[in-house]
């Protein structure tokens, strides 16, 4: 079993309706008091247990914790990927992000909060292995996690091309790329984001339409990819709304 420790994580899971529980409280204060009067509105079982209890699960508790099944917090609402192409039906505009290889679970997590904030319609990534870092992953999305829609795909390279099949233009995110605001990032949209460190894949690289980058000026020669993710993720929304 999992535990979510964080104010907002543990709030956002009991919203979103999926799965978890109970929770567990001693002596909470007044912000975990709320999220406990949100739980028991939301039929979710409530346990008094002593804080020695808690300190045993989760050392950095701030007075209450959630029980949630490692299986189901990965990160994420799922779908699946024809689903979700389902639904989409004749929309125009869209973005997918598609993670290659992110194992950083702040990382991982911080780009679920960009995904949330920005609009992105599904984030793709293989086989998640990550369930160890759920309260993690949690935490730094600030409950985003339980709302973002995910979908598991083996093989990425597939799920590239079934997203051309279906009208979606293919940016990888790379810094040698072009600037990311010379190029039109309106209509379907799917954004890869490589691994730290190793960058995108050879072969998702040449499945890419183009490949875009974020110009900078520092002594640096990157940004860290959930800082990326973000700022690309908010120029396809501007342009977006612009259009």
């Amino acid at each position: 079993m999992i535990y979510l420790s964080g104010f907002h994580a543990i709030e956002e899971r009991i919203k979103s309706g999926r799965p978890c529980g109970p929770l567990l409280a001693a002596k909470p204060g007044p912000r975990a008091k709320e999220i406990e009067k949100l739980a028991i509105e939301k039929k979710i079982t409530v346990n008094r247990v002593g804080t020695a209890d808690l300190d045993r699960l989760s050392p950095d508790h701030r007075g209450i914790l959630l029980q949630v099944d490692g299986d189901s917090i990965e990160g994420g609402r799922e779908i699946k990927l024809e689903n979700f192409l389902e639904e989409l039906d004749s929309r125009e505009n869209a973005l997918a992000v598609i993670l290659d290889e992110i194992t950083d679970p702040h990382n991982y997590g911080a780009i679920l909060r960009s995904c949330d904030q920005f609009g992105a319609d599904i984030v793709i990534t293989r086989k998640r292995r990550i369930a160890k870092y759920a309260q993690i992953i949690a935490q730094t999305s600030a409950g985003a996690s339980a709302w973002v829609p995910v979908a598991e795909a083996p093989n990425l390279k597939r799920a590239v091309d079934i997203l051309k099949e279906n009208g979606f233009w293919i940016y990888g995110a790379d810094m040698k790329g072009e600037p990311v605001w010379d190029k039109d990032l309106t209509g379907r949209i799917a954004l890869i984001l490589g691994g730290e460190g190793s960058g995108i894949s050879r072969i998702l690289e040449e499945s890419c339409d183009a490949i875009i980058s974020i110009p900078n000026i520092g002594r640096l020669d990157s940004l860290n990819v959930s800082v990326a993710a973000g700022i690309l993720m908010y120029e396809i929304k501007r342009q977006a709304n612009e259009k």
